[in-house]
């Protein structure tokens, strides 16, 4: 379940984005039972409306709901189609003047995942990662990262089935939002999107794995690697040096035996950095009786410090990890050209096909 409505939410007008039915109806008791709830959400997210006039809603209901919830927006700065690829960043600028990005991932010519943000920058400052040299400015609240779907939604020409929480921001770090917000877009009154097909990612915060863990929620999780060791992951990701790699795994083993669920495991593939056969080896050492799914993913660095394997060099750090004996995915990691791919995204509007 969500967690509960903090007292200062009930003290001010809610947006309904971040609601799932039961949350709203807890809210306002007193204006409306569950159905009614589940017909305002269905209003608000399934069809898109930025209003409260629910069909056959009275207005003196209406007018009593707007007094406690409204339908805030966030501002299109622009969207940046890649002609490569047709990735579609969208850069949102929120009420405080904050900037923040979200992308449209198409998949098999027939839908999108979209990749939002949880979070205004990032504290976590891993070395390859554009976000994580802006520094953290603050957690968005749950309406805002769903607000992000809901408007790719609405311009979409395909359904939208699938979001993952790899955008800006570390999402465990503002864990009670990215979980309402993860509520609240799967339930079936609302974008109706299946939590197996909502992943959400971290670099490794320990604490909240294990209570993701014990709270069984049915979304999914990622965890990114990008090492076999403490030495070299600690220099890549700083978190490591909170949470060590041998306690990450362990929260990952507990994930994994809990759920029965094959954990994803992101690993950023830097040339020369960490794709040799000793860190195949590490990693088969580390990684023993864990079900997995192994991604790599080739760094985006726009800054030139970072550069990825070759083709050589990539294909022989596969077959190394051939000893894992598990899936190994080369995932694909499109929209370079507007800065839309894993790693690039840092609130910036250069390059690309710019949309209306």
């Amino acid at each position: 379940m969500p967690p509960p409505l903090s007292e200062n939410a009930l003290v001010r007008r809610i947006a309904i984005q971040g609601l799932t039915p039961e949350r709203l109806q807890a809210a306002a008791p007193d204006l409306l039972d569950l159905s009614h709830a589940r017909r305002l959400v269905g209003h608000v997210l399934h069809h898109g409306h930025d209003d409260l006039a629910v069909r056959d809603f009275s207005r003196a209901r209406v007018a009593s709901l707007g007094a406690r919830f409204h339908v805030p927006s966030l501002a299109v700065v622009e969207r940046r189609r890649s002609p490569r690829d047709g990735f579609v960043k969208y850069l949102f600028r929120l009420a405080d003047g904050a900037q923040i990005e979200a992308v449209r991932i198409p998949l098999f010519d027939t839908k999108y995942v979209v990749c939002v943000s949880s979070q205004v920058g990032c504290a976590l400052g891993c070395v390859f990662c554009a976000t994580g040299r802006m520094g953290f400015v603050r957690d968005l609240e749950p309406w805002e990262i769903v607000e992000q779907v809901r408007t790719i939604r609405r311009e979409a020409d395909r359904p939208v089935r699938g979001v993952v929480f790899m955008g800006m921001g570390e999402p465990l770090l503002n864990y009670e939002g990215v979980i309402a917000a993860a509520y609240a877009m799967s339930d079936p009154s609302s974008l109706a999107i299946a939590k197996k097909a909502i992943t959400i990612s971290t670099a490794g915060v320990v604490p909240a794995i294990r209570r993701f863990t014990d709270e069984g929620h049915d979304f999914r999780l990622a965890v990114s690697l990008t090492a076999g060791t403490h030495e070299k992951r600690r220099a890549l990701m700083p978190i490591e040096r909170k949470w060590p790699i041998e306690e990450l795994i362990e929260s990952v083993r507990a994930y994994a035996t809990a759920t029965g669920n094959r954990v994803t495991l992101e690993y950023v593939a830097i040339a020369g950095v960490n794709c040799g056969a000793d860190d195949a080896t590490a990693l088969a050492a580390l990684l023993r009786g864990i079900s997995i799914r192994f991604n790599l993913i080739e760094v985006n660095d726009a800054g030139g410090e970072f550069s990825p394997p070759d083709a050589a060099e990539l294909a022989a750090f596969r077959d190394a990890l051939q000893v894992l004996g598990q899936p190994i995915v080369r995932r694909y990691s499109g929209g370079k050209d507007v800065q839309a791919a894993c790693g690039m995204l840092a609130a910036t509007s250069d390059g690309g096909q710019l949309l209306g």
